[in-house]
């Protein structure tokens, strides 16, 4: 039963579909259905109920899969206080989100109660870099929002927040239970500076080419409302400040809460952060 197998299977296991839990591991599906296949053979019972309507965990399977996450979780905390003691125990993190989060809070009380030793640097970036620096190098990993460009990077989803046009309190629209999105079409938007990824600015921007003053800070964007009149999206579950209101907007989708690191990075404070992440963010 070898280390790599079990993250195989764990991948399928939460995942419950083989293709995404191919994609997530950055391999194809066939090598990946015969690993799980010797998987089964090797501990002697079926783990994974396969049928048309998809893929469910079977008794033994769950079984398997809470002492597996338990092992990996331990290979992970061997191989990070390793690094630790030989000189790796820094880690930079870049945060693009609310820092009133409850899901950062429960990460960062977990990663700390897992890695004591390992000094955590937050990186905070602007808008205009929905990767917090991932792509120069400024961060080993990052916690921020979606969507973006993924090349080269790998990307797990934590949370999907539904978003809402923010718009100054006074506005004619302001006391509408929901909006559609062509009662936005003309007026002045915020929007970030040239050259922000195309994927991130079309989202925020509502799919749409806009107008309008250009913002790197949350608080520019919220300024840019409450002075001008603007629109823009915002999470609905941020309480804007006074002056300000939230509208659901129909036919937008979600905006991911996400974990994203160097595809291939090996440092295990990064797996190991990861891991996490995904836990705390979990409940």
């Amino acid at each position: 039963m070898e280390l790599r197998t079990l993250r195989y299977f764990v991948a399928v296991a939460e995942e419950l579909h083989f293709g995404r839990a191919a994609a997530r591991l950055h391999m194809s599906q066939p090598p990946l259905s015969r690993a799980v296949k010797l998987l089964e053979a090797d501990v002697g019972a079926v783990l994974l109920d396969r049928s048309a309507a998809g893929v469910a965990l079977t008794a033994a399977g769950a079984a398997l899969l809470d002492e597996a996450r338990t092992l990996l979780e331990r290979v992970e905390r061997a191989r990070a206080r390793v690094a630790a003691v030989a000189g790796a125990g820094t880690l930079t993190v870049g945060m693009l989100g609310d820092r009133a989060d409850p899901g950062a809070h429960r990460l960062a009380a977990a990663f700390r109660r897992h890695h004591p030793g390992v000094e955590v640097r937050v990186r905070e970036t602007d808008l205009a870099d929905p990767t917090c620096g991932l792509r120069a190098g400024l961060v080993d990993v990052a916690l921020t929002r979606g969507p973006f460009d993924r090349t080269g990077l790998t990307v797990r989803e934590l949370r999907a927040d539904p978003v809402g046009a923010l718009l100054r309190a006074d506005d004619p629209l302001a006391g509408r239970d929901r909006l559609e999105p062509a009662e936005l079409s003309g007026r002045r938007w915020f929007r970030f500076p040239p050259g922000t990824d195309p994927l991130w600015q079309a989202y925020w921007n509502g799919g749409e080419e806009r107008e309008g003053p250009v913002v790197r800070a949350v608080q520019e964007c919220l300024q840019a409302v409450l002075w001008n009149g603007t629109v823009g999206l915002a999470p609905l579950g941020h309480a804007p400040p006074e002056g300000l209101v939230l509208v659901p907007l129909a036919g937008t989708a979600a905006s991911p809460v996400v974990v994203a690191w160097r595809r291939g990075d090996t440092n295990p404070l990064v797996t190991a952060f990861a891991r996490i992440a995904v836990a705390a963010y979990r409940g």
